[in-house]
Order: C-alpha cells, then sequence, then structure tokens
C-alpha cells in the first residue's frame, strides 16, 4: 500500500459573507428560509446505518413563532441509547484503524459542504430553530463550524508529529490511541457550532460517539447529520439520539465502555454528571475523560480613561447579540463614576434604535429567547430587579409571548454590586451595571474577581497600559477568555482557543489542540535494534 508523510492544508478562518441587499448569499438564506417554514420535516435519530422513528413525534418551532410548526423529531427511550452505544462499540475497530487522513478527508469535506452547497440551509435551520439573526447564524452555524473543522484537522497532524528523542540503537515512537470504549457528546441549543464540534472532534480523533443534543436544537443537529453523512462519514461513527438527559445517562453511565464525556450546558448538570461518574467509577473500564465548558457570569471592567463610546458599543454588543444567550455574554459592567453619565446616554441612544423580532426580517437586530422554560426564568430576574429598592432598570424590562419569546434588552442600574442580577448566571438579555467611583479601581478589581464562581470570559477597557496591565495580572484567574478594549464575546477558532475555569469548566480550549489531546490516549513504543546478551552492568566489576 503506497505511503506518504501526509499534510494537511494550512487552514484559514472562514470569510464571514456580510448579507448586504442584492448579494447572493442573502438571496440564498432568503429562499432558504423561505422553503424550511413551507413543510413540516419528519426528522429521524440516526443510529448505525439505520434512520430510527419512534413514533413519539414532537413538534419543533420558530422561538420567535411558536405557533408555526416546523417539523416534528422522534423522540427515543433508553432503548434508542442502547441501540445507539452499541453502535458505537460496533463501529469502533474499523473507524480507530482506518488512516487518520481519511478521517481528516471527511471532515474537511464536511467543512467545504457548509461552505458551499449547504451553507444557506444550515444558516436558516439555526435562524429558525434557534431563533439567530442572518450574521449571529453565519458566524456560527457557518463560519464558526467550518473552522473547528479545517483546523481540528490541521491540529491532528500536529499532535500526531509530535515525537519523542531516540537514543542510539533505540527508535522510540509515540501514537496516539482513541479511547478504549465510547464517547457521549451532550451538546447545547445555543451554538450550532458547538453541537457540531463536539462529537465531530471525538470521532477525529478515532472514537465513536453517541450524540445528545439539546431538544431545541434538534432541527439544525439534523442538518448536521445530514452533512457528515454525505461527507462519507461511516455509519456508527456518530450516533445521533433525541432523548431526555436523565433517560440518557442512566444507560450511559452504567455502561462499562463509557470513555469520556464531551458537555457544553450548565454548571448545575455537569456537576451532577461529574458525580455519577465518580460514583460510577469502578464500573468502568478505564478512567473516563471528563471535558467540560458550563456557565459564566463575564464581566466588562472599565477604567477611567477609557473611551465612553467604545464602551457602550461592547455593552450593547456584549450583552445583547443573540439575546444574551452566549456563555460569554457580558452580564456585568463596573463604569467609573466619571464616564457613567456619557456611557450611560450612548448605551441608550444605541438601545433606541435596536429592532425586535423575527429572524426572517434582517433588519431585526434581536431575536427571541429560546423557548418558553427560558422566558420565564428570564423575567423572574427582571421582577426581581424591579421589586429591589438598590436597582433600577434603565432601559428595556418588557417581555411578550404571545407570539414568541420575546424579551425586549434590559440594563439594570444597581448600587449593589452583590445584587442578584450582578451575581447569578441569568443567560439572557439583561446586563446590570455598578458605578464605581474612578479612583477605587484596585477595590472594584476585587470585586470582579470575587463576585462569581464563574471564570469564562471578561474584559478590561482602558487607554491607560499600567493599568491594563495591572487588571491582566489581578484578575488572571477571573476568565479563561480575557479581552483588552473588545467584547468579552466572539472567540475566533485558531486564534482565541476558547473556555474557562472555576465553575465555568476543564479549561480544554475548543478551537485548539487541547482540546483534542483529551480525545487520546497515547502509547509509548520502544523498539531495540540489538538488545543486550548479558545481564551484567559494568559496574558490577572490581577494579
Amino acid at each position: 500500500m503506497p505511503k506518504g508523510v501526509f499534510q494537511i492544508p494550512t487552514p484559514s478562518n472562514e470569510p464571514v459573507l456580510s448579507y448586504m441587499p442584492g448579494s447572493p448569499e442573502k438571496a440564498a438564506v432568503k429562499q432558504a428560509l423561505e422553503e424550511a417554514r413551507s413543510k413540516e420535516l419528519d426528522i429521524p435519530m440516526y443510529i448505525g446505518a439505520e434512520e430510527v422513528r419512534s413514533g413519539d413525534k414532537r413538534p419543533l418551532s420558530p422561538p420567535h413563532d411558536h405557533k408555526h410548526i416546523l417539523g416534528y423529531f422522534h423522540e427515543g427511550d433508553a432503548s434508542h441509547v442502547e441501540q445507539a452505544i452499541n453502535a458505537a462499540l460496533g463501529a469502533k475497530t474499523a473507524w480507530a484503524e482506518l488512516a487518520w487522513e481519511q478521517r481528516a478527508s471527511i471532515f474537511l469535506k464536511a467543512a467545504d459542504l457548509i461552505a458551499g452547497p449547504y451553507r444557506a440551509r444550515i444558516n436558516a435551520a439555526t435562524m429558525l430553530g434557534q431563533s439567530k439573526s442572518v450574521f449571529q447564524a453565519e458566524i456560527d452555524s457557518a463560519c464558526e463550524l467550518i473552522d473547528f473543522l479545517r483546523f481540528n484537522a490541521w491540529y491532528m497532524m500536529q499532535i500526531y508529529q509530535e515525537q519523542p528523542e531516540s537514543s542510539p540503537s533505540i527508535w522510540n515512537r509515540l501514537e496516539y490511541r482513541p479511547l478504549e470504549g465510547f464517547v457521549f457528546a451532550l451538546t447545547p441549543f445555543n451554538f450550532t457550532a458547538i453541537a457540531g464540534n463536539l462529537p465531530a472532534s471525538a470521532a477525529l480523533m478515532g472514537n465513536t460517539v453517541v450524540w445528545k443534543p439539546a431538544h431545541t436544537q434538534i432541527y439544525s443537529a439534523n442538518v448536521i447529520m445530514q452533512v457528515f453523512r454525505e461527507a462519507g462519514l461511516p455509519a456508527g461513527v456518530i450516533n445521533l439520539v433525541y432523548v431526555e438527559g436523565p433517560v440518557a445517562g442512566d444507560v450511559i453511565f452504567n455502561h462499562p465502555d463509557f470513555a469520556g464525556l464531551h458537555f457544553t450546558g450548565s454548571t448545575t448538570v455537569f456537576r451532577h454528571l461529574w458525580k455519577t461518574i465518580g460514583e460510577n467509577i469502578a464500573k468502568y473500564r478505564s478512567y473516563p475523560r471528563i471535558v467540560g465548558e458550563t456557565g459564566g457570569k463575564d464581566f466588562i471592567m472599565v477604567h477611567k480613561s477609557s473611551h465612553a463610546r467604545e464602551v457602550a458599543t461592547a455593552i450593547t454588543r456584549g450583552a445583547f447579540e443573540y439575546q444574551g444567550q452566549k456563555c460569554s455574554a457580558a452580564s456585568r459592567v463596573y463604569i467609573p463614576a466619571n464616564l457613567w453619565e456619557e456611557v450611560k446616554r450612548y448605551l441608550l441612544e444605541d438601545l433606541a434604535t435596536v429592532r425586535m423580532g423575527g429572524t426572517e426580517d434582517f433588519s431585526n437586530f434581536f431575536n427571541a429567547v429560546i423557548d418558553e422554560k427560558a422566558f420565564d426564568k428570564i423575567t423572574g430576574y427582571i421582577e426581581k430587579a424591579k421589586a429591589n429598592e438598590m436597582t433600577e432598570i434603565i432601559a428595556g424590562g418588557g417581555y411578550d409571548k404571545s407570539k414568541g419569546y420575546f424579551i425586549e434588552p434590559t440594563v439594570i442600574h444597581t448600587q449593589d454590586p452583590a445584587s442578584l442580577t450582578m451575581c447569578e448566571e441569568i443567560f439572557g438579555p439583561v446586563v446590570t451595571i455598578y458605578v464605581y467611583h474612578e479612583e477605587r479601581f484596585e477595590e472594584t478589581l476585587e470585586l470582579v474577581n470575587d463576585t462569581s464562581p464563574y471564570a469564562l470570559t471578561g474584559s478590561i477597557f482602558s487607554q491607560d497600559r499600567y493599568a491594563i496591565d495591572h487588571a491582566t495580572k489581578k484578575l488572571v484567574n477571573a476568565a479563561g477568555n480575557f479581552y483588552i478594549n473588545d467584547k468579552p464575546t466572539g472567540a475566533v477558532v485558531g486564534q482565541q482557543p476558547f473556555g474557562g475555569a472555576r465553575g465555568s469548566g476543564t479549561n480544554d480550549k475548543a478551537g485548539s489542540v487541547l482540546n483534542l489531546l483529551r480525545w487520546v490516549s497515547p502509547r509509548t513504543i520502544k523498539e531495540t535494534f540489538v538488545p543486550p546478551v548479558d545481564y551484567r552492568y559494568p559496574f558490577l566489576q572490581e577494579e
């Protein structure tokens, strides 16, 4: 069989299309939206080579138009989870033994399919199923997913090239085996790219996967799976099931071949899963890898030297893009008193021009939150803020779920830096601002560091380089992704590897080589060319 030392093409970030009036991409996605709304899909689970339909059909609707039916998915039960595990284990040997360049080719092809013929379709699915604007869908379900697939293949090549030194007459080699067993990928609603990357990154390294997406992301998950299948992904490598979390957990976390968890979701759920795995640790063939990115209470810290216009724009974009439903969204802001009135004026001017409505109207910057449960949770925080004498809602605060789950972008001004909305993750379009005396920068840095149990993202705004340097050092453990003079959202694969610590996860940095290393179990091979034939060492000889 011919062999070679193969080189993955050096990746570059997928260009973000503009969707300007008259552009071909805008026409294509408009047509895809129209087609998607005109029919009802029947969405199966994908287990092994089969499209599995349980008959227990559940509706899917746009969050901004919840009376419209996009289609139905077939909800599974414990038997489908067992079937998915068996399919993953059955596909394991052939997939692990497949040459690495063949695995890379499949996912590189998937990237090109998304960049080309599937781009409008996957963006439209994300816009409708998850209520993302066309720009938010483009940077997520198209560009970021494409980047994950291309960069991960390149990182895989780099990992395999990392080899140990060898001594004379000895050849040392390091092989990067997939984990022994199957990987469970548990993915969130808010990023189509994350939903695709969590199973794909583990599969790329030779693992087989059981994938359970959030029910509110199934509409675009179905497109991802169709792309993978068209790209040539063998049956059983990634198995997509739609079950409730406890149903999946009861089967998966009691299975001896459970080898790893790739998770993005809430801190509470992740801690529960970690505890369950720990309690069952004696059941497994090996110690499972646990990789998780969870919650955040992300901050913008503003120094007295900052430009007010820059700060206001960072708040509007950082807090309210995708309705604040990003684990990196700005949720608490610390503004010095000397800048507050100016920042407030710019911020209120911005919010007065923000249009809210369905994603099909491209002039809407702001859309609906994901479902009624999220709507009720977020509005509960707003009502508590209204009742708190220490807080004032200075923008937004209204909401309506009669047609869609719409909550106005809401800005809270608090006099209490430990108020509820400064401390707890809300995961919605609510940002709370605390105004501090401009000469109490040091004390306020302490507040930023100590207020939240999370450490995902944060930013410092300043024109004073000494202040930037001091904040960067003081907040070293407060954010896994730290931004200088920028909003705390928008990490790009290959540029800002993403992940946080403390209550925000294991910080294994999606979009980097660090994450892929978690899905391999290295084996060291030492080959001696001329073995010794006498056990005696020279030191045994007397003078």
